[in-house]
């Protein structure tokens, strides 16, 4: 039998994924508290546009926790250093350059961050790299940040140093070198972004693609310690996956298309399958034989929400409601996974 549905590698990078979102909270408070204080109305206007980036890119990391499928705590000593930062930024001795410094100092660890989950994902599985493709655009816009925020610090600082004002020159210098940036990922960015306002359909793609990718994960390995692994990602993410279906999608979408019973039957049915795999060893030739048999079924399920029931809420709904139907749904998913990984502890 499949002995754990957990997996240390994965938990760790949701750890790193829990500290990333603890510190967009203090990005977003830092950007608030640096606007209040900041008395030149230009770079007020820049932080106000980090600010609105920064906003938006917390949704973007709530879609990606979600997407990935493991949830975790942040580390003590993340929330130790968000503390200290915190009573920096309130504290009147510390001048407004050291405070800005500070918040670069820290734009630069969210982009380290972020790339470090990128290069664990490529080590672990595809299922990963899938999952956290969002984290394209918040590292580009944190690494757009830092360029501005080098620009603001040569102001400040010479303005600290000297009461003089520095070369107006630098926002150019700060423009060119953020335009660089865009054309080495430029790409990446504009296919991962919107993901904070994402449709319903775009959402369970998502998770479909998702999904494709751990069957073929399972297929392609002959290790059973990688199997149990793609295996136990796969059964907590088909769950909550249709768990949140049935809680949110299906009730709205009855009255617009006659064969929703269909999917709850399949889903009752893919349910069945993943406990009875579950009890099976991932070494036996018996376990990924039921695995294609889900796998064929899963497909078929796909298939019909994608080509059937999806068009009927394109047609139906507008582009707002199916941005809140996304909403919801990432938001009873988020809370099934939560509820299922405190029942694995």
């Amino acid at each position: 039998m499949v002995t754990t549905l957990e997996d240390t590698k994965r938990t760790a990078i949701a750890q790193k994924l829990a500290d990333m979102k603890a510190f967009q909270n203090l990005i977003i408070s830092m950007d608030q508290k640096l606007i209040q204080a900041c008395p030149d109305s230009d770079i007020r206007h820049r932080l106000q546009e980090m600010l609105d980036d920064d906003q938006k890119n917390m949704g973007v990391l709530d879609t990606v926790i979600v997407q990935y499928g493991v949830k975790a705590e942040p580390h003590q000593a993340t929330e130790k250093i968000i503390e200290q930062a915190q009573q920096m930024m309130d504290d009147p001795e510390f001048s407004l350059f050291k405070k800005a410094a500070q918040f670069e100092l820290l734009k630069h660890a969210q982009v380290m961050s972020g790339l470090l989950v990128h290069k664990c994902g490529q080590v672990v599985g595809a299922d990963i790299e899938a999952a956290i493709a969002p984290l394209n655009t918040v590292n580009f816009e944190n690494r757009a940040h830092q360029e501005q925020l080098k620009g603001i610090l040569e102001i400040l600082g010479t303005r600290e140093l000297t009461g003089q004002e520095p070369d107006q020159g630098l926002w150019g210098r700060v423009q060119d070198a953020i335009a660089a940036l865009s054309g080495v990922v430029g790409s990446a960015v504009t296919q991962s972004s919107g993901m904070s306002d994402m449709t319903i359909g775009q959402i369970l793609r998502m998770d479909h693609s998702k999904a494709k990718t751990l069957f073929t994960e399972i297929e392609n390995s002959s290790d059973p310690q990688k199997i149990q692994e793609y295996f136990g990602q796969l059964y907590k993410d088909l769950l909550a996956h249709a768990k949140a279906e049935e809680q949110v999608l299906y009730p709205a979408v009855r009255s617009y298309y006659e064969d929703t019973q269909d999917l709850y039957n399949e889903q009752a049915e893919q349910a069945r399958m993943l406990e009875e795999i579950k009890s099976l060893s991932p070494s036996s030739s018996e376990f990924k034989t039921k695995v294609q048999q889900l796998k064929d079924a899963t497909n078929h399920h796909i298939k019909q929400e994608e080509n059937e029931m999806l068009p009927r809420i394109d047609a139906n709904f507008s582009s707002e409601q199916q941005q809140e139907l996304a909403t919801q749904f990432k938001s009873a998913k988020s809370k099934l996974q939560d509820e299922m990984a405190a029942s694995m502890k």
